[in-house]
């Protein structure tokens, strides 16, 4: 596809033109513009790069050239480029040094090596001190450096873009958490006023299981659970618990599951909670209304007839 990179005198043959008019479908993936720094030595000028870059027409390629470690890494420190290529020259420019320095300090563009050595040599300790690539310009052409180049950028990009939305998952996280903590302080404020605090001490087994009923509750949501949800009910109710006492009962079970959430979304699980809460109320007024029943309407016992 491309014509082979050379440093020597005679002109890099340019990649030759496509005959169909107008650019491949596949060159759509390539980034238009690129801003690319090259780090060089003063005995290897980069203007054979140059006119390679720009006898090819994939995508334009903005070539700018530091000459030394200190320039290259001053240019890294006040500038921003889409990439970097630094030519690896042992005694002279050690490449590997200067990506590292580079990173210590903080730079994060994308970052190719150019040297004379094949790939199998040099590829792995390229990338084991930060490099997103390596290109043996021996054997390369110019079409194969636009595409590591460009595929580098794209590397950089999304892990970028997927460090930025990690961030801001996080602090979603974190803002849900609060609000959380917040509506339950409030809950905890509002239940002091029916009801003694620290509540009483429940029986082990009760909290165990309604434990288990709410995280199965945050999962599975209502309507799912009714087999499981009435018995628990029922045995609220015979326990002798109050509305008060069971919305006590009920918020040490949610405070224990918020708090060890880690980076789920709190904000699902109180909205579920709460649900739960106001099935288990409506079961434990609709017993009460029950027992109200059975004390006001008492079954009498029916006179067999003739007896009066």
């Amino acid at each position: 596809m491309g014509a082979t990179i050379k440093e020597a005198r005679p002109k890099p043959k340019a990649t030759p033109k496509p005959a169909v008019q107008g650019p491949p479908a596949h060159w759509k993936s390539l980034p238009p513009k690129m801003r690319v720094l090259h780090i060089t030595t003063r005995q290897r000028s980069g203007g054979w790069l140059a006119e390679a870059l720009a006898a090819d027409s994939a995508t334009q390629v903005v070539l700018e050239e530091a000459v030394g470690t200190a320039s290259g890494l001053n240019r890294l420190r006040d500038e921003v480029f889409d990439a970097v290529l630094v030519s690896h020259e042992p005694g002279e420019l050690d490449a590997l040094d200067l990506i590292e320095g580079s990173r210590a300090a903080g730079a994060e563009e994308p970052i190719v090596v150019l040297g004379h050595a094949s790939e199998q040599e040099m590829a792995v300790l390229c990338y084991e001190v930060g490099a997103e690539g390596y290109v043996s310009i021996p054997t390369t052409t110019t079409r194969n450096l636009i595409w590591v180049v460009a595929r580098a950028v794209q590397r950089h990009r999304l892990a970028r873009e997927n460090e930025r939305f990690r961030q801001v998952h996080q602090t979603r996280l974190e803002r849900e958490q609060d609000e959380a903590g917040r509506l339950l302080a409030a809950e905890w404020t509002l239940v002091e006023h029916f009801a003694p605090l620290p509540p009483p001490p429940f029986p082990p087994e009760l909290i165990g299981q309604y434990r288990e009923l709410l995280r199965a509750y945050v999962i599975m949501g209502n309507g799912n659970l009714s087999v499981e949800l009435r018995p628990l009910a029922e045995l609220l109710a015979a326990a002798g618990l109050t509305a008060p006492q069971a919305v006590q009962l009920h918020l040490s079970a949610v405070e224990q599951l918020v708090h060890g959430l880690g980076a789920r979304s709190s904000r699902h699980v109180m909205a579920r909670a709460d649900l739960l809460l106001l099935e288990v109320v409506l079961y434990l007024a609709e017993d009460c209304r029950r027992r109200y029943e059975g004390l006001a309407h008492p079954p009498r016992q029916r006179l067999l007839p003739g007896v009066t």
